[in-house]
């Protein structure tokens, strides 16, 4: 029994921590999963922004249009194109069988085919790009552009992913080990409202700041109903 006394003993003089009953409330932050800034992949002019500040989205769903008039032309340009090649291809299908052209002469017209084809799907690929949507599912949270309004590389909408949430701590280093990837932990914020939920450990850092003897830890916290806000302050207790 002194044995086995005297190994626990040793065990937790090594390791501090684990000695513990507990570790201490941490104070964390509740923060968006993604915060994204939505900007123009080509300037231009806004035609339309089809969603205002508080609008839930959905991942692939259209923020905005730029006027897109020309490249809409140049689509239907490439398009003829390849239709006209297509059309030329079949007219002289029966003159090669008939060997009244050249085994070149076909090559050329099926290449002429192929690049016309090419050139519609850049066409497509500029007019697409006119097109701003959504990368995530979220909420909007900062709406700046309106139809008439010069954009390009500055952002105008901002969408947040607020299912799940991430809850971010720092942790003094005298902990680092004692909290692992994949623990569960509790989430108490108390304003503006009173709510309690579990959170599990996804990140743990690597390195410590030698500046403040820290390390962060990142949670994630679920948040179907959206009853959870972000941007407040919390406690979290492993």
């Amino acid at each position: 029994m002194k044995v086995w006394w005297l190994m626990i003993l040793s065990f937790a003089v090594c390791n501090p921590v684990i000695a513990n009953e507990a570790l201490p409330p941490f104070d964390g932050l509740v923060e968006p999963k993604e915060l994204v800034d939505f900007s123009s992949h080509v300037p231009g002019v806004l035609e339309e922004v089809k969603v205002e500040r508080g609008a839930w989205v959905k991942k692939g769903q259209v923020l905005a249009r730029l006027k897109s008039g020309v490249n809409k032309a140049m689509v239907g340009v490439a398009l003829a194109r390849v239709e006209f090649a297509k059309r030329k291809l079949v007219r002289n299908e029966q003159l090669y069988k008939k060997k009244l052209i050249s085994i070149h002469a076909k090559d050329e017209l099926e290449t002429e085919i192929q690049l016309a084809e090419l050139e519609l799907v850049e066409a497509k690929e500029r007019l697409d790009l006119r097109t701003i949507r959504s990368t995530i599912n979220g909420v909007v949270v900062e709406r700046l552009g309106a139809p008439g309004e010069y954009v390009g590389e500055e952002h105008f909408i901002t969408v947040a992913q607020i299912n799940p949430l991430i809850v971010e701590l720092v942790v003094p280093d005298e902990y680092l080990g004692a909290i692992k990837v994949g623990e569960i932990a509790n989430v108490e914020i108390h304003k503006p409202v009173e709510v309690s939920s579990s959170a599990k450990v996804i990140v743990v850092d690597k390195v410590i700041d030698a500046a403040t003897s820290t390390f962060g830890i990142r949670l994630e916290l679920p948040n179907p109903k959206f009853k959870l806000p972000a941007g407040v302050k919390c406690k979290v207790v492993f």
